[in-house]
Order: C-alpha cells, then sequence, then structure tokens
C-alpha cells in the first residue's frame, strides 16, 4: 500500500489561493445581502408602525385551530401591588414576567445583590393547558393569541377556538398570591376526552452567589394526601401515578413559584436537567392532568410567587413551610423551635448579623458546657495515663493484640477512666452540626447581610481570587473557612496526644487521619455560607479556651496522676455494662483466635 505523506508544496499553494477566494467571495455576498437587508427592514418599519396604529384598538385574531397562530400584536397586561409586579402576556394568556418588589437578585458584575428579582422574565417560563380534539390531535392554550380585559388587578384573558371559548382571569392578591380562574364554554364540542393536560416549562434563574449551592436547593416540591405529606425530587426525574398533588412548587434557595389546582394534579410526572452555566441553573418541565367536567374546564388555580420565610410559609396553612429545607424530624424541629428563635431574638436587639451567629455560639455552648467539661476533664485525665498505657503497650509488644488490649482496658479501669464518657458531647454535636448545616444556607434573614469581608453570610467570601480553578475548591479561597480550618487545626494538635497509636501492621495512623480531616473541612466550607465557616470558627476557638483553662487553671495533672496511682493500689473499679460487654467480647475473639490457630496447626 502506498503511504500518504501528506500535502506537497503545490497543493499547499492551491489549498490557500482557493481559501482567500473563498473568503472574500463570502465577505462580498455577505455584505451584499446585508444592505438589501437594510433596505427591507427599513420598508418593514414604516409598514410595521401603520399597522400597529390600525390594530391599536383591534382585537387579536385566532385563526384555524390546527394551523399556526397569527397575531396582529402582542400586549403586556401589568398587575402591580406592594409585593409583586406581573406582566400578564396575550400570547397563551400566561404570566410572563414575576418581579418580588422587596427582594433584590445577586448581580456578578457589581458582586451585590442589586439586580431586579425575577422569577418570571424573557420566556424563561410557559405554561398551558393541553387539550385533545375529536380527531386526536392535540392543542395547547400557550400557542393561542387572548384578548385581554383589565380591571384595577384582574385581567380577563378571553381566546375563541373554533366557537369555544376559553377565559384565563387572573387576579393579583396579597401574601405573593395570584388567583388563576379558568373558565371554558363550547369546548365540548372540540375535545374527546375528559382531562386535560397542565405543562408547564421552566428554566430557574441564577439569583444568589454560589451556583452550586443555589444549584443544590433548587429542585421539585409536592405535597398530597390532602396537604399532609411532603415529598421533593432534586435529582432528574419525579413520577407520580398513582396521587393526587395538592400543589407543586419549584423551590430555588430562597424563592418557589407553586401552582395549586382546585381539585388537584393526577397521573404527574416531570423531568429536570442540570444546566452547567450561564444565567439559567437548571431546566424543569412538568405535566400533571386536571379533570374536566362534561369535557369543560371550569376549575380554581392559585400561583404563589414567594420569599422562603417561615412564618410567612406558615401562615397559608398549606403545608408550605416544608419548602424551607431546616431537617428532617429531629434536626428541623431544632431549627424550628431553638435556633431560628434564637436568632430573631438576638437580631431584634439590633446587633449585625455576625454578632448574632457570635452569640448564638456561646449560648449553644454554655448548653452543652456540662458534657463539654467532662470530655476535656477525660482528655486531661488520658493524658496523665498516657506513659502508663505506653508502658503496657511496651510490656506486651510482641504479645496477643487482644491480650495488650485486654491489659490496656484494666489500666482504663484501674484509673477510673471510661474511655466511651467522651462520646457523647460528640454525638449530641453531631445533630447540631447537620442543623446548622442546614440553617445558614436557608435563612432569609441572612441572605444579603453582611459581616467584616463577607458580603452574604448566606453564600462564601471570595476576597482571596485565584486566577486558576482549583478541583472541589473553585476559583477562589474563602478566609472563614482557612480560618475555621486553622483552629480546627490547632484544635487537633492539642488533643492528638491522647490519641493511642495501632501498634499492628496494616493499621492506619490515627494521628495521621486526624489531621487530614481539618484538611477535608477547607474544601466543604469553601463554598458552603460564610456563616456557617464564622460558626464553627468561633465554636472551635472557644473549644481552644476551655481546654487551655482547664489544663492551667481547673486541672492539678500532678494530683490526677497521685489519684490514679492510689486507684491501682485499691481494688478495680466494678466494670460497667459497656465495659463488660467489651471484654467478654475480646476473650470470646481471643478464645476463637486460639482455636482457629490450633485447627490450621493440626491441618499441616
Amino acid at each position: 500500500m502506498q503511504q500518504n505523506n501528506g500535502l506537497d508544496k503545490n497543493q499547499l499553494i492551491s489549498f490557500a489561493l482557493f481559501s482567500l477566494i473563498l473568503i472574500g467571495a463570502m465577505f462580498y455576498f455577505q455584505n451584499k445581502q446585508a444592505q438589501e437587508q437594510m433596505a427591507i427592514d427599513a420598508q418593514n418599519k414604516t409598514a410595521n408602525a401603520k399597522v400597529a396604529a390600525q390594530n391599536a384598538t383591534k382585537p387579536a385574531i385566532v385563526t384555524n385551530l390546527n394551523d399556526s397562530v397569527k397575531t396582529t400584536s402582542i400586549q403586556q397586561v401589568q398587575l402591580k401591588n406592594k409585593e409583586l409586579t406581573l406582566a400578564v402576556s396575550t400570547l397563551g394568556g400566561q404570566i410572563s414576567t414575576v418581579q418580588l418588589n422587596e427582594y433584590k437578585a445577586y448581580n456578578r458584575k457589581t458582586d451585590t445583590n442589586d439586580k431586579e428579582l425575577l422569577l418570571f422574565d424573557k420566556n424563561n417560563s410557559t405554561y398551558g393547558f393541553q387539550f385533545k380534539d375529536k380527531t386526536g390531535k392535540t392543542f395547547n392554550t400557550k400557542d393561542l393569541v387572548f384578548t385581554p380585559t383589565q380591571n384595577g388587578n384582574t385581567v380577563t384573558m378571553q381566546a375563541n377556538v373554533n366557537g369555544a371559548v376559553i377565559q384565563f382571569i387572573y387576579t393579583l392578591m396579597d401574601k405573593y398570591t395570584v388567583d388563576f380562574n379558568v373558565k371554558t364554554q363550547g369546548l365540548s364540542q372540540l375535545v374527546s376526552d375528559q382531562k386535560a393536560n397542565f405543562v408547564w416549562d421552566f428554566n430557574a434563574r441564577e439569583m444568589e452567589k454560589g451556583r452550586a449551592q443555589e444549584q443544590t436547593h433548587t429542585e421539585f416540591n409536592y405535597t398530597f394526601d390532602n396537604y399532609s405529606s411532603f415529598d421533593y425530587d432534586g435529582r432528574t426525574s419525579m413520577d407520580e401515578p398513582d396521587e393526587t398533588l395538592n400543589w407543586l412548587g419549584i423551590k430555588q434557595q430562597f424563592f418557589a413559584a407553586v401552582i395549586e389546582p382546585q381539585n388537584g394534579f393526577k397521573n404527574s410526572k416531570g423531568e429536570q436537567e442540570m444546566i452547567d452555566e450561564g444565567e439559567f441553573l437548571k431546566k424543569f418541565n412538568f405535566d400533571g392532568q386536571v379533570d374536566l367536567a362534561g369535557s369543560e374546564l371550569n376549575q380554581n388555580f392559585k400561583w404563589y410567587f414567594m420569599p422562603l420565610d417561615l412564618p410567612l410559609l406558615k401562615s397559608y396553612d398549606k403545608n408550605f413551610d416544608e419548602l424551607l429545607p431546616l431537617g428532617w424530624s429531629f434536626i428541623g424541629s431544632m431549627n424550628r423551635w431553638f435556633f431560628i428563635p434564637m436568632y430573631n431574638l438576638i437580631s431584634s436587639w439590633g446587633l449585625a448579623a455576625g454578632w448574632v451567629i457570635f452569640l448564638m455560639t456561646i449560648i449553644v455552648k454554655i448548653i452543652l458546657s456540662p458534657v463539654m467539661f467532662k470530655q476535656h476533664k477525660l482528655s486531661a485525665m488520658m493524658r496523665v495515663i498516657r506513659p502508663e498505657i505506653d508502658e503496657v503497650n511496651a510490656k506486651y509488644k510482641d504479645a496477643d493484640p487482644m491480650k495488650k488490649q485486654q491489659e490496656v482496658m484494666s489500666v482504663y479501669r484501674k484509673a477510673g477512666v471510661n474511655q466511651m464518657a467522651g462520646c457523647l458531647p460528640a454525638l449530641l454535636q453531631i445533630p447540631i452540626f447537620y442543623a446548622l448545616f442546614r440553617f445558614f444556607p436557608n435563612m432569609i434573614d441572612l441572605r444579603g447581610k453582611s459581616f467584616w469581608f463577607a458580603k452574604d453570610l448566606t453564600a462564601y467570601d471570595d476576597v482571596i481570587k485565584l486566577p486558576f480553578n482549583i478541583p472541589f475548591l473553585g476559583e477562589h479561597l474563602s478566609i472563614f473557612a482557612i480560618a475555621c480550618t486553622v483552629v480546627i487545626l490547632i484544635y487537633t494538635v492539642m488533643t492528638s496526644g491522647n490519641i493511642q497509636q495501632p501498634q499492628q501492621e496494616g493499621m492506619p495512623n490515627m494521628k495521621v487521619l486526624m489531621y487530614i480531616f481539618p484538611i477535608t473541612f477547607l474544601f466543604f466550607l469553601n463554598t458552603s455560607a460564610s456563616g456557617l465557616s464564622w460558626y464553627y470558627f468561633v465554636s472551635n476557638a472557644i473549644n481552644i479556651l476551655i481546654i487551655l483553662v482547664i489544663k492551667y487553671w481547673i486541672l492539678d495533672e500532678k494530683k490526677i496522676h497521685a489519684t490514679i496511682q492510689a486507684n491501682k493500689q485499691k481494688e478495680p473499679k466494678k466494670e460497667g455494662k459497656f465495659q463488660k460487654r467489651m471484654r467478654e467480647m475480646m476473650e470470646k475473639a481471643q478464645e476463637q483466635q486460639k482455636l482457629q490457630q490450633q485447627q490450621a496447626g493440626k491441618k499441616k
């Protein structure tokens, strides 16, 4: 086979000349077309101005149902009160713009919340009712053109479809509510089914600093069983063929759009797709069935475009407070009945949000002080008996691991030290940690509140910007996250002396693992709410202070050491149930190990 050595010199020259000719011709014809288009646009502009003047007082015209709808003009009717500004479009008779007047959205250019907060705008949301006619074809109300009639904050949108009349009546009400009444007449002459599909396509717009965090909190939410049951889906698809949804919401970090049908949605299904970059976070598609009565759709709906403020959500009495992801069961109750009331009380004193968090940390530490004191006292006592533990490890260096562990536990027992006593504070802090992990990114009262270099305590601080992207860290370093990592490292160094090192080969070094843990915290906190990082910085700084106070002012280590030596001379302290169970398990495991060794020896 002949080998292909690429293009020769003549071929390269020919290719270059051909490319130049092609590019020149493209620019020539493009310029010529542009000039022609400019002339056409100028003529159309003049003609359109005349048509618009003639049609200003004429209603929109709807032609054949199965053809593309031709319109003379698309209008936007505005409804406004203190809370919301809406625009209702004559195309589809649907709400096309929703602005929350009392809130602002994050602006990347200025790094502040100074943009208009628009849930619906620029066609990011379209919805309508889809019907099947008697020929088997489908049509959707969002493709029709409606004629508006406005009376104050009520607008009636009406469309005529082959003799049938469809009316959408919108009334802007208080508490972020829009009454949406649907009426039809003559629809029974067109449709064959006793159901229609409500189809809603929605692209959730980015409104907060911290794209990844906001995407995590953007999801489907819905209730069923007469508002008593709640569920959500933050993954890819939802499918509820057996439940009747009382309402469906698309929730973001601090705001939600919710549609509530009078008789519920049946056979509901939805899809969501992550958007990696740009103006939008996620793409949602929802399809739910509504029942017709006598082949007519006469049903009341309600739209809610609301901030996720807990007192407001509770006031509706529709289980809307579940939209606020404060955690399950005990975790959510802790936030609802402890942390949120505490925050509200302290913030009512007029303090900055950062100092409110500081005082919250102090209060939590005071509440946990009895068990925390026991933990740190135990830590000091274990540090005192460290030489005895090292002596046992050296004495039984080559002995059976089970035997050595039994001797170590015997030292603890004679010294009156219960290793498990230190587990209680750690267990108590786990639900507190998770509750605060839910509290700080979802507390709307913290949204936009600045503290020192953090401009928003519900988002990360990014004073240190990086010229490149580090995996799992991003393009910034959070000062609060770094500070929190440093104090956790200091705390780890101060307490790591109590960790018993594994003597067996292949066992991981616990000290190394303890030093790795704070580093992983940096990756976790770097993109989390700065309020959370500030809380854990203060909390761990207090832990360090407590250790120093206990070490230098409260506990006398020489006295403790003397007490331990005296305890050795006495009868061993009675074992607790847990210690007894652990000893029995070790003895049983040791016997089984010996038995296995004997059987292995017999086989040889």
